[in-house]
């Protein structure tokens, strides 16, 4: 069964090209739980094969993930504010939280947006916050794009170098989450350390 779902992401990707990568990217990106690996995998193995280019499949690749984000981030802004607002108190968030959430990305947005992206799980689900705290816009689109293209690029190449060898690519891809969590976790001890040494001095 999964065999089969991935063939055909595999011929739709063939078949709609880049089209295709972008649109899935952004289904990927939204609030549609989609797992990337599936796409971006099998267009580097394409790639590999003379049958795409690197170059259009990242440009594809990140545009669709800059769009799921920001359906993600307006959803939040437009509608989950005002439904916090109106309904929250039943879920025992007052405005005081909001402003503190505010407050939160406000000062450590980057750092959250930029290690949200990388984590699987946690990718979609960043821009909702980011959007409910009305974090600064270009900020928020600098740390997705840099955390969805280095995302996006090791999948890509794992189908480039790798693409015919499932297992292979379980093991690496295992390894490679694992890795991108444990520095992640250096990043975020290093940054909040840093954080705790600003607010000593001030």
């Amino acid at each position: 069964m999964i065999k089969e779902i991935a063939q055909t992401i595999v011929d739709l990707v063939f078949d709609w090209g880049y089209l295709g990568i972008f649109l899935l990217m952004a289904i990927e990106s939204s609030f549609i739980p989609f797992p990337s690996e599936i796409v971006l995998i099998p267009a580097g193995y394409l790639a590999s094969k003379g049958d795409m280019n690197l170059g259009m499949i990242m440009s594809a690749a990140l545009g669709g993930s800059m769009i799921g984000a920001f359906v993600n981030y307006y959803l939040a802004l437009l509608l989950g504010r005002r439904i916090l607002q109106r309904y929250g108190k039943y879920f025992f968030i007052n405005e005081n939280a909001l402003v503190k959430m505010d407050n939160y990305f406000e000062k450590h947005g980057a750092i959250s947006t930029f290690i949200g992206r990388l984590v699987p799980g946690i990718r979609q689900l960043i821009s909702i916050p980011a959007g409910l705290s009305r974090m600064n816009l270009i900020v928020f689109s600098t740390y997705t794009a840099l955390g969805a293209g280095i995302w996006a690029l090791i999948l890509v190449m794992l189908g480039y170098f790798i693409g015919e060898n499932q297992e292979l690519i379980d093991t690496y891809l295992k390894q490679i989450t694992i890795s991108i969590i444990v520095v992640l976790i250096l990043l975020a001890s290093w940054y909040a350390s840093v954080q705790k040494r600003k607010q000593v001095k001030g």
